[in-house]
Formats: structure tokens, C-alpha cells, sequence
């Protein structure tokens, strides 16, 4: 599923009030359900307040609500409340798998790094919370 908002070119989004940019995106942007509705209300803004229609999918969504997400992100999937991300922190390093915990808005790395996309795959597939939030592990 997919949701839509208006985002400056500048970065930010636009407020419910459709008069300011907020530097990230929170619950008091303005959200749409489909695409239609967006660019319903972005083609009656002012022009100096002139805003893009931006997709938010599962994929996209860490890197509006996790800044501190940085690298490629390959695949996300919720886990126990949490975004968990297979990441590629920066080009040609390996792989990671980050959880994104949605109440804390805090980003971890598990500790562990994988070199190809088959590994981390399978982690990624397979990741699970232990008793101990600390202690995050596959299953196999």
C-alpha cells in the first residue's frame, strides 16, 4: 500500500494548514490515499508554495521517517512494530539489516555484515526478535 504527500522540491512536507514545510515528515503532514487527491490539492496552491506529489511506498518508507537510515535500502517488511531494512549502508560495502522502531523513531544495525545478496536473503527472510531486544537473530 502506498500513501502520497506533497513535498517541496527543497525537502519537507507541506503542514495540514497548507501553508508550511515541515523538515520531516510527521503526523500533521498532509497525506492522500491515492494519487488523484494529491494532485487535486497541489494544482490549487499558490505558486510560491509549489509542492510534488511523492509516493510513499514500504520500500520508500524508512527514508522519510528514519533519517538516521543512511545507504541504499534493498527491502523492508514489519517485524513485532518494527521496519526491518536490508541495507546497503554505502556503495560496494556489505550488506546490513537495520530495525527501524517506529515508537522510538531509532535506527539499529545488527551487528552482523554479509557480503553477498543471497546471505543476507536469508537472514532478512528469516529475522526474528529474541526475549532480549539486544540479542536479534535468524532463524534457520
Amino acid at each position: 500500500m502506498s500513501i502520497y504527500a506533497l513535498q517541496s522540491p527543497a525537502g519537507g512536507f507541506l503542514d495540514e494548514d497548507l501553508k508550511h514545510f515541515n523538515k520531516t515528515f510527521d503526523d500533521w503532514c498532509v497525506q492522500f490515499d491515492n494519487y488523484d487527491d494529491a494532485i487535486t490539492i497541489a494544482s490549487t496552491l499558490e505558486k510560491n508554495k509549489y509542492a510534488e506529489v511523492v509516493e510513499i511506498t514500504p520500500l520508500s518508507y524508512p527514508k522519510y521517517f528514519f533519517h538516521n537510515l543512511q545507504g541504499v535500502i534493498h527491502a523492508t517488511r514489519e517485524v513485532d512494530g518494527n521496519i526491518v531494512c536490508i541495507v546497503e549502508p554505502f556503495m560496494g560495502s556489505y550488506y546490513r539489516i537495520a530495525v527501524c522502531n517506529l515508537q522510538s523513531k531509532s535506527v539499529k544495525l545488527t551487528p552482523t555484515h554479509y557480503k553477498n545478496t543471497m546471505s543476507v536473503e536469508g537472514a532478512f527472510a528469516n529475522f526474528k526478535f529474541s526475549d532480549r531486544k539486544e540479542d536479534w537473530k535468524c532463524s534457520h
